[in-house]
């Protein structure tokens, strides 16, 4: 096929930068244009540079990109700001958009949780959740796809086949998950601020955060019923990763060498998951900069229960990883092409 031209909107933060480092490697798409407002008529290598030498055209205003010109669109912009700006896409253009704006598949869910009204109702029905492994079929053929939230990633993974095949109990589901702090962003914020978040560990937004409706609407589609979780994400004092570790009852007679035999039949052929055996520990450092997601699972102390464990790059699995993976698979390319780099160590 002939090379797909591509736009970057908000180039100019976290997920646009790493979408760049990932697209070097990608011999079917070019980056036709990049957008970052603030950053307009900059050189990329200004703004990141470690990109710097690679033949990239300069950041622009959204208002300014050409979009007649390009084939496809990866929206890194901030939740809230996405509606309309897709909404004015011309038709043939597809696009993965990296925000909340197109994950919730319920306008009122939305509009509770994000504080406004969706401005784009009608695409918010087109629209695809981009789980790549478990949504495939239907990312194929979509012109839009919501890319999911990181922690969605690392949850929805490891639980949506053990609910489906019937193995552990949804009416006890506990999340504590763990991101680095790139997952916030790179506008600045004091809660950010180098002091604020080094050597220590904070949670946040406590039984509230918007990340829980997202996996509760995918692990209910799994479960054929309504499923609510206990989910408490915090911060950890390093660039990137995330662990997932999820506590969770397990169906009568079930053991975590059940689970984990789910797993394998489920993501035997997958690339980019990877299920530990026996007594392997995921750790975040087994994922750092690539589009993995590693797996493993005890059997707990308390009878009946079991401790599953799941590990991403919250930048690449969680964000522009899977959203490369997804545009592979909208234009007819191996998912893994641009993303078949083994995890960085140490």
């Amino acid at each position: 096929m002939n090379e797909v031209k591509v736009a970057i909107l908000g180039a100019s933060g976290y997920t646009g930068a790493e979408l760049v480092r990932l697209l070097a490697r990608h011999s079917g798409f070019r980056i036709q244009a990049m957008t970052g407002d603030r950053k307009a008529g900059q050189p990329m290598a200004s703004v990141f540079p470690h990109l710097a030498g690679l033949d990239l055209p300069d950041l622009v205003a959204i208002g300014d990109v050409d979009f007649g010109a390009v084939d496809a669109v990866f929206c890194c912009l901030p939740h809230g700001t996405t509606q309309e700006v897709i909404a004015g896409l011309p038709p043939h253009v597809r696009t993965v958009d990296l925000s909340a704006d197109f994950r919730l598949t319920s306008l009122d869910s939305y509009a509770t949780w994000y504080g406004h009204p969706h401005k784009a109702p009608e695409l918010q029905t087109e629209a695809v959740y981009g789980l790549t492994e478990l949504k495939r079929a239907a990312i194929k053929g979509a012109r839009l796809v919501a890319n999911p939230g990181c922690y969605p990633t690392s949850v929805q993974l490891p639980l949506v086949p053990l609910i489906k095949a019937g193995l552990i109990e949804t009416g006890d589901i506990v999340i504590d998950a763990k991101s680095g702090t790139s997952g916030a962003g790179r506008s600045a914020k004091e809660a950010n601020l180098y002091c604020e978040v080094t050597e220590g560990i904070h949670a946040y937004g406590v039984a509230s955060h918007r990340h829980a409706p997202e996996i509760e609407q995918e692990l209910a589609e799994a479960a054929g019923h309504p499923v609510l979780v206990s989910f408490t994400p915090h911060l950890m004092p390093m660039s990137r990763g995330m662990l997932s570790t999820i506590n969770v009852r397990l169906a009568k007679g079930a053991k975590a060498a059940d689970l984990r035999a789910e797993w394998t039949k489920v993501y035997g052929a997958e690339f980019f998951v990877r299920v530990m055996g026996e007594g392997g520990v995921p750790q975040t450092r087994h994922v750092r900069g690539s589009n993995f997601c590693v797996m493993g699972v005890f059997d707990d102390r308390l009878p009946g229960r079991a401790i599953v464990l799941s590990v991403i790059d919250n930048l690449v699995k969680g964000a522009s990883g899977q959203a490369l993976q997804n545009m592979n698979l909208m234009f007819g390319l191996p998912e893994t092409q641009g993303l078949d780099q083994q995890p960085l160590f140490p």
